[in-house]
């Protein structure tokens, strides 16, 4: 009994330890993966240097697991929605989560120039059956189609892209060639990147949400990315339509297109199917 209550003051110690540094961690939005790096030290009664290597090992898994639980609680499932408040209303959602955060994979570790130990921790936003992706996003009855482009639509014979500091866009703007779709929300405030984003026209009308998707693609794969520039737009391929958003609504979460440009969307993704395959981007 009295070696077991040693162990446990040992344990308690490490967590106290480990539990000392600040989270400062968040979602990369860009990669959809969420990374940590927990830090621990051994305490002062460890036996030898394996046992406090040990020991200082376990106390850096605990704050690094500490930090992913954090971060996940505030990741943004949509505009209204937040882990934590799914984990508050759900007993299910909880396990769940908590399963999720057990999964994480350990990217890198080891021991620290004058003592203690760091574990660095990834856990991916989408990735398929067990990630946090399917635990969130609720898988809808059916897919809904996107909307009909207005019967008297005629796209520009010459679009001109909004300009992009150090980016020159392909020569080719021609219906039927895009790529993908960047959604320049540039100068509009900060966006708030969320798992299940849209895009809604001037009306207020979604053009773009997870419900006209493949599920169990946007589980995988994710709907959008993040980028700050157009080295980071990778998603939309080497010849995206880029649009300029007029408004963030929806808690700065969901780009607005004017009219003209939601229907050039919808009109050329008839021809390239760049929303189905999700290739979209917002730059910010």
């Amino acid at each position: 009994m009295l070696r077991k209550f040693k162990l446990l003051g040992v344990l308690l110690a490490a967590i106290i330890l480990s539990i000392s540094s600040q989270v400062d961690a968040a979602p990369n939005w860009n990669t959809n993966v969420i990374q940590v790096t927990g830090m621990g030290v051994a305490p002062p009664h460890a036996v030898s240097q394996a046992h406090s290597a040990m020991m200082a090992r376990r106390a850096a898994v605990v704050d690094a697991y500490r930090q992913l639980a954090e971060v996940v609680n505030g990741v943004q499932v949509d505009s209204e929605t937040t882990v934590e408040q799914m984990i508050l209303t759900s007993d299910v959602v909880k396990t769940r989560i908590s399963a999720v955060i057990k999964g994480a994979v350990i990217v890198s570790e080891g021991e620290l120039s004058g003592g203690g130990y760091s574990v660095t921790m990834e856990l991916p936003l989408f990735g398929g059956i067990g990630g946090l992706a399917e635990t969130v996003i609720e898988r809808p009855t059916k897919i809904e189609p996107f909307p009909t482009v207005a019967p008297d639509y005629r796209p520009p014979v010459d679009y001109t892209p909004p300009p992009i500091p150090d980016y020159q866009p392909p020569k080719i703007h021609s219906s039927g060639h895009y790529t993908g779709l960047v959604v320049d929300c540039r100068g509009l405030g900060t966006i708030n990147p969320v798992m299940s984003p849209v895009i809604k026209n001037d009306r207020g009308n979604k053009i773009y949400g997870h419900k006209n998707l493949d599920y169990d693609r946007i589980i995988r794969e994710g709907m959008a990315t993040y980028a700050q520039s157009m080295s980071q737009a990778s998603r939309a391929g080497s010849n995206p339509l880029i649009v300029q958003a007029i408004r963030l609504d929806d808690l700065n979460a969901t780009p607005v297109l004017s009219m003209e440009n939601a229907e050039m969307v919808l009109y050329e993704n008839n021809s390239s199917h760049f929303l189905e395959n999700i290739a979209v981007v917002f730059l910010y």
